[in-house]
């Protein structure tokens, strides 16, 4: 069995933290580097659900895409919500590691995951750092057009079910080939999007204004195609297991998380009468 610090090291050469966002927070959160990892859980949150899972499952590690103690902090109490996290990981021997901005950016990433789930060819980052490799977002181009309609029901296919669902704007005939993707919240690049001329861009969190403003620009601009977070960055996962299950062929057993983690769990419409 390999150590944890070899289970990083693996990660952290796929995922390089000097990619990371200075604001981020990624690495190992808690546990021994020296102690001997046989099973890793995969998931997007280091919460409650995927706690329970790992310690039920008998891993020795969570690898989650988002930091559990993004913000300073000065203490862990365990009657706070995240010091309870961290006591529960630490009491149970379970390490936790995050990869977070710096997934987004390598190749591939974050990103790469969303675009191969949609069917997408990758052809460049859609805001690339200086070596035009890496970076936030993908470019990419479907086998063939197709409706804008049938565009929207392809990503609702290609990715986990949640209460919100899928939503788009723009015209349903609109011809769709070249798009977009960026995993996680996206309308900061809603510019680039329109810049590098895609038909349409698929990404998390699209606000009110931003996506009003966009879509009112006199220019022909992207359609929009909005999803949960978590969905948009789900596929990492398995990128990810991929990266530990290659680096000690097979030795390590690695699970991904399936619970949804959505914060949304509930959907109404109005009953017309």
């Amino acid at each position: 069995m390999p150590a944890l610090a070899e289970v990083i090291a693996a990660l952290e050469q796929a995922y390089p933290p000097e990619l990371a966002e200075s604001w981020d927070a990624v690495g190992l959160v808690c546990g021994d580097p020296a102690e001997h990892v046989d099973k890793v859980l995969f998931c997007v949150d280091p919460v409650d659900e995927t706690v329970d899972e790992a310690i039920a499952g008998g891993a020795q590690l969570i690898v989650a895409h988002h930091p559990l103690l993004l913000r300073g902090v000065h203490g862990v109490p365990a009657d706070s919500t995240k010091g309870r996290l961290v006591h529960r990981l630490i009491r149970a021997g379970v390490a936790l590691y995050c990869a977070h901005t710096n997934a987004d950016s390598a190749s591939p990433g974050v990103s790469d995951a969303l675009a191969d789930a949609i069917g997408l060819t990758v052809l460049a980052p859609l805001d690339p750092r200086e070596d035009g490799v890496t970076g936030i977002g993908r470019i990419g181009e479907l086998p063939a057009p197709e409706p804008f309609s049938a565009f929207v029901e392809r990503v609702a296919n290609a990715l986990p079910r949640t209460e919100p669902g899928v939503y788009g704007a723009g015209d349903p005939d609109r011809p769709i080939r070249r798009v977009a993707v960026s995993g996680g919240s996206g309308d900061s690049y809603l510019k680039r999007a329109t810049t590098a001329g895609v038909d349409a861009y698929v990404t998390a969190d699209l606000r009110h204004h931003p996506a009003g403003e966009h879509l009112a620009d006199i220019a022909e601009v992207p359609a929009l195609v909005g999803v949960t977070h978590w969905a948009s960055e789900w596929p990492w996962c398995e990128q990810a297991s991929g990266v530990v299950r290659a680096a000690f062929a097979g030795n390590v057993d690695v699970h991904v998380s399936t619970r949804c983690t959505d914060p949304w769990t509930l959907r109404a419409t109005r009953t017309e009468h």
